[in-house]
């Protein structure tokens, strides 16, 4: 915006200048700072673009023309375009108009969508001119069907490919195939802005035109003020409507008048609740909304309508202050013809020379004519008292519009344009543009810089006193930092603990990841290892070792047999589990060493003892204990493997079948040779038996059985680790006395560093603020001033802890300036 006051001339460098402070404190770095940002490119922005935006026919365009009080703007009833129309300020002699047009290929992507939403199987193509005129005809069909190009959503689409065709046949020399081409009105001869704003209000050349920029003269678009009107929000061409959705979300937009239709439909749209919804989600938009209830003419003459209307914006807008209701159509006109007289027939051969031109030298009647004599008669806005007006039927419309005119006068029309809503609305949005806009923005930032602000003051004064009150002598520091020794040294041995107890919950409840990963390495080791004893079993070496049991005998049985695979597959497995075992401990120790060496606790038991207080050789003895405990566990869960699963010998079981078919295959001899032929049968027999107890073991007991003694054997000795951290008080105090005189002095140093470095942000932030609060009194915004820390507080402050020997909190400094 220009000409901010001199005082704001710094106010983004401020601004920024607080927001890097809070950055700069990895305590405050959390602070969302969105808003901040958000709002100081509004309040400094040298364009404040404000969105009309709305349903295609809502009168957005008519609306923009009533407020300028010029028709710039292309408004005709049914189809709206796609395209989008800037309004900026411009001196009287600089006024102008930049057109930017459709390229073909994009002309062309419209005219497919909208033979296929038509229905037309005919290929759209532009350039073929009997293909055109097929398609205009087509058209006309569908409009003459629907009964006129208005009354649905398919005449519309109709009027929106005629209109297409029509402005690309008109403009063919200007549009390019694939760029965007954009011209200056010079460019088509026109001399001022009335006669180019003339050209693109055409609806055939508006169909065509992407963008047109006016550069206009009129006291509403100083300041930086810009005036956007965008497609409808339902145009027939879904592109055209995504503009408006897009524009809405842009960050450059800062205000939006809402245009709605109720007043004419009775109801929100999908639409238009989809629109609110939008506006919401857009933080630069903010409270700067104008809701205009537009063709509130319409609602005079159904009282249905009206009551609908009323409910609706009692329920939903009630608390917004800026509802309006209009009528754009004769708010505009009205304005229009207050400049004509009955030498021009009250703009029937001026403002609506185009309009009126009939066939056959009939005239036609315009809208607004129409309109107005409505109002005239049947709307009820009008005091018999002050207005004496007939409607006779064996005139025309526009022969009653010139007698009423020509009765009435002036006063009717001035009466029409207060009716219109059109003055409050123009009044409403011109305070708020030239009065409240700037002040309210600034407003806006100081509201969204505040709670930064405040965080920062007290952040700075708790670091201040915190650091002002530190010992400045080294006999002190030594002192106090002896005194908090035992404080120390009882929080290292709960610190430790607490570590201790968190790794077993982790272990107990599977979270550990490392560790998981080493105890299923385990149960893999187990279930391989299984395997290969049962694939590589023989019968001949178990045969060989029962009968060397008992020398007197030449055969064995197969239940020898199986005894000596039982003893030998427990055996083995009980190696594997045992190594494995010792492996997951070894592992699991030496991780929490690691961990424990990296904690705070440890670095600070290093710093007051010199030494770990003897937790590295208590943990190897812990590892020790564990380990035996669980080698232990390990032989004697093995050594069950021995005995048969209870179940091995149930009748209707596989393995007693298995069983029995084995023993028949091996009872036909006595030699060995029986017995190796059956040693197939007798390792599915081993594997029906071993392999349920495996399982049971790796996936449920021996778990438990780690677990327990991790419980048993660990967490005691972190509590008695902690009570003798807190035992060696003594040797710390010693070792403390020798190394604190240094330890003081570099720390004293480092205090007066920070406490500088302290000082030197409140000054940063206090020129930063008090840079900030002159601009806020240039728009003399006195009740929005941001806090400045005064050191002066933080005495006092002191004072008062120093005299009642009392800690003042951070939520009494807001008050010490009033003691």
């Amino acid at each position: 915006m220009a000409n901010l006051p001199i005082q704001c001339a710094n106010l983004k460098e401020q601004v920024e200048l607080i927001l890097q402070l809070l950055q700069q404190e990895p305590a405050l770095r959390s602070q969302d700072i969105t808003s901040v940002q958000t709002s100081l490119g509004k309040a400094i922005s040298p364009k404040f673009e404000i969105v009309f935006a709305g349903a295609f026919s809502a009168g957005k365009s008519m609306l923009i023309n009533a407020l300028l009080e010029r028709e710039l703007l292309y408004s005709a009833e049914g189809h709206a375009t796609g395209t989008e129309c800037k309004i900026e300020y411009a001196e009287m002699d600089k006024e102008k108009v930049v057109l930017t047009f459709l390229s073909e290929v994009e002309i062309r992507e419209q005219a497919s969508y909208l033979c296929q939403q038509l229905g037309f199987k005919t290929d759209a193509n532009i350039n073929q001119v009997e293909v055109s005129n097929l398609l205009h005809q087509g058209c006309e069909a569908i409009i003459q069907q629907e009964g006129g190009e208005s009354k649905s959503e398919r005449a519309k689409q109709a009027k929106a490919l005629i209109l297409l065709l029509a402005g690309y046949e008109a403009n063919r020399e200007q549009i390019h195939t694939v760029n965007n081409a954009t011209y200056s009105m010079e460019k088509f001869n026109f001399s001022n802005l009335k006669e180019a704003a003339g050209y693109a209000r055409r609806g055939s050349n508006s169909a065509v035109l992407k963008r047109i920029e006016y550069y206009c003269n009129h006291p509403l678009l100083e300041d930086g003020n810009v005036i956007i009107d965008t497609p409808g929000i339902d145009a027939p061409v879904e592109k055209d409507a995504q503009l408006t959705y897009t524009k809405i979300q842009h960050s450059d937009t800062s205000a939006v008048v809402c245009v709605l239709k109720p007043a004419s439909a009775g109801d929100m749209t999908k639409e238009e609740t989809t629109l609110l919804e939008t506006m919401r989600g857009n933080g630069g938009i903010r409270d700067r909304v104008f809701y205009v209830f537009n063709r509130i003419d319409e609602t005079w003459y159904n009282t249905q309508l009206r009551q609908r209307l009323d409910d609706l914006i009692s329920s939903q807008f009630r608390d917004s202050s800026r509802v309006y209701k209009t009528s754009g159509l004769l708010g505009f006109y009205g304005s229009q013809i207050k400049q004509t007289s009955i030498s021009d027939r009250f703009g029937l051969d001026s403002i609506f020379a185009e309009s009126v031109k009939g066939l056959n030298g009939q005239e036609e009647t315009p809208q607004f004519v129409y309109a107005f004599n409505n109002y005239c008669v049947t709307s009820g806005k009008l005091s018999h008292t002050n207005f004496r007006i007939s409607l006779n039927g064996f005139e025309t419309p526009n022969q009653n519009y010139l007698r009423i005119l020509n009765e009435q006068g002036t006063p009717l029309i001035n009466q029409l344009i207060l009716d219109s809503g059109i003055e409050e609305f123009r009044t409403a949005i011109t305070r708020y543009l030239t009065q409240e806009k700037r002040p309210m923005l600034f407003q806006n930032l100081a509201d969204d810089l505040e709670d930064s602000c405040i965080k920062l003051q007290k952040y700075y004064q708790s670091t201040y006193r915190d650091l002002d009150s530190q010992p400045r002598e080294i006999e002190a520091m030594k002192s106090q930092e002896l005194q908090r020794l035992n404080q120390q040294l009882q929080q290292i041995g709960k610190d430790f603990n607490q570590h201790i107890t968190e790794e077993i919950n982790q272990v107990i409840n599977q979270a550990g990841d490392a560790f998981e990963t080493d105890f299923r390495q385990l149960q893999s080791r187990m279930i391989r290892r299984l395997d290969e004893l049962l694939d590589t079993f023989s019968v001949a070496d178990a045969y060989r070792r029962a009968t060397l049991s008992h020398l007197r005998n030449a055969t064995a049985p197969l239940i020898a047999i199986l005894v000596e695979a039982f003893y030998y597959l427990s055996n083995q497995l009980e190696d594997i589990l045992v190594n494995s075992s010792e492996e997951v401990v070894a592992n699991l120790f030496q991780r929490l060493m690691e961990k424990i060496r990296k904690t705070e606790y440890y670095r600070q038991l290093y710093r007051l003892l010199g030494n770990d207080g003897g937790i590295e050789q208590e943990l190897k003895v812990v590892e020790k204990q564990v380990s035996l405990a669980l080698v232990s566990a390990a032989r004697v869960e093995c050594d069950r493997f021995v005995r048969e699963s209870p179940r091995f010998y149930d009748e209707g079981t596989f393995s007693i079948y298995q069983f029995r078919q084995t023993l028949q295959q091996t009872s036909q001899s006595y030699d060995c040779e029986s017995m190796i032929e059956a040693e197939p049968a007798i390792r599915q027999l081993l594997k029906l038996d071993f392999e349920p107890k495996v399982s049971h073991t790796i996936r449920k007991s021996f778990r438990q059985t780690i677990n327990q003694i991790l419980l048993t054997q660990l967490q005691p000795m972190a509590e008695q680790q902690a009570d003798d951290i807190l035992q060696q008080y003594p040797q710390a105090r010693v070792y403390l006395e020798q190394t604190l005189e240094k330890e003081a002095e570099e720390k004293i140093l480092n205090n007066r560093c920070l406490l500088s470095a302290v000082e030197q942000k409140i000054e940063d932030y206090n020129a930063a603020v008090s840079g900030i609060n002159s601009c806020l009194h240039a728009m003399q915004l006195y009740d929005y001033f941001l806090p400045v820390i005064n050191f002066g507080e933080l005495d006092v402050v002191d004072k008062i802890a120093a005299s009642n020997g009392v800690i003042i909190s951070d939520g009494l400094l807001d008050g010490v300036a009033q003691i």
